[in-house]
């Protein structure tokens, strides 16, 4: 008999779960230093200080060449694209779906072989595209906040449910285009709407209806200092000059912004009926609808945020960061982004000294600095 190897894989159904739900939540929504993205020419950190044990602020690095195989998809896409020019031997199965679609051509009154042909020129040209997509991603990276509603096991709960949707959908669409799309974006805000029948299998009247509310900003950085970004709601980016020591305006037409996700329905969408929109607009997303901001010069610093550290509006807020940023704009990306939330922390204490600790909310820092 060979000798006997004990095993060393821990028995699941007797070993003990000891976290609780707030931890759970709170480890979930926030990443790891290791997952910070490396770019030529461009520097970024974040941090995330929840109101109480979990917060409803989530924010994410997308590490492109660590979260996904970018070669194994770009050579999956070019082992399709001849694949797909493939006739597929008669009586033979269908061996993907370009098979199947040219089996169902096959099938229809007045067929032409012609056709099937350019259906798979066509196929074929398309997953050529989506590796020149792909290929890009080797210079990009993402960043991905979220601020749901509130803060507490709800709020996680929503931001945790955007969290899931952005990478079911980011999966779909670096099969589909290798790169994200607007229509991504129109799914993640599909979720959050409010759904017709569930408002009637849950309440009776549209005020006392549950609705998930959360703001979302999601960006790409590339390594020429252009972000280009889609806003749901989410206080608008600032952008701050190194050279002239303060934020500079941004012109509005570069600022596109939807209302919070959820809210608005497109009316050309197909299952437009079966939700709730509260506000109205005319069709879909399209890549017009994309925001972009270039960080010009060396050292000028993108900052994004939750209104727990400020709300986008308040000047004497703006220029108390501003001044924190100017003073520490030749540190790290990391140190700028804690002498922030430093500043937010002191405040959290001052309004509780003042009897205003319901005023506290989750804050999100995130600093992204050309070098």
């Amino acid at each position: 008999m060979g000798k006997v190897i004990e095993s060393t894989i821990p028995d699941i159904t007797t070993t003990p779960i000891d976290v609780s739900i707030d931890e759970y939540l709170r480890k979930r929504l926030m990443p790891v230093e290791g997952a910070i993205p490396h770019l030529p020419g461009i520097e970024m950190c974040g941090n995330s200080i929840p109101a109480g044990k979990v917060g409803g602020d989530l924010f994410e690095y997308i590490n492109f060449q660590q979260r996904y195989n970018i070669d194994a998809r770009i050579e999956r896409a070019h082992r399709l694209s001849k694949k797909y020019l493939e006739p597929l031997p008669e009586g033979a199965r269908p061996q993907n779906g370009v098979d199947v679609h040219v089996q169902w051509l096959e099938s229809r009154p007045g067929y032409d072989p012609a056709d099937a042909a350019q259906y798979r020129r066509a196929k074929s040209s398309e997953q050529l595209r989506i590796a020149e997509g792909l290929q890009d991603l080797h210079t990009t990276a993402g960043v991905l906040l979220v601020d749901a509603q509130g803060h507490g096991v709800i709020a996680a709960k929503i931001a945790s449910t955007v969290h899931d949707t952005f990478h079911t959908a980011m999966l779909s669409e670096l099969d589909c285009n290798g790169k994200t799309t607007p229509d991504m974006f129109e799914r993640i805000n599909l979720r959050l709407a409010r759904s017709v029948t569930a408002r009637n299998a849950l309440c009776r009247s549209m005020e006392n209806s549950p609705r998930e509310i959360a703001t979302m900003v999601y960006g790409e950085i590339r390594p020429d200092g252009l972000f280009r970004f889609v806003n749901f709601g989410h206080p608008p980016p600032l952008v701050f000059s190194a050279e002239y020591g303060r934020f500079m305006e941004i012109r509005k037409c570069c600022m596109v912004q939807f209302p919070a996700l959820g809210l608005e329905i497109p009316e050309d969408h197909p299952d437009r009926s079966r939700y709730i929109s509260i506000q109205l607009r005319k069709s879909q997303m399209n890549a017009s609808d994309l925001a972009e901001i270039t960080l010009m010069g060396r050292g000028d610093i993108l900052f994004l945020y939750t209104d727990g550290v400020y709300d986008g509006s308040d000047e004497r807020d703006r220029q108390e960061i501003e001044r924190i940023i100017d003073v520490h704009k030749q540190e790290s990306a990391k140190e700028i982004c804690n002498a922030i939330l430093e500043r937010a922390v002191r405040n959290d204490e001052h309004l509780r000294q003042i009897g205003e600790s319901d005023r506290i909310d989750d804050k999100t820092v995130f600093i992204i600095k050309s070098k």
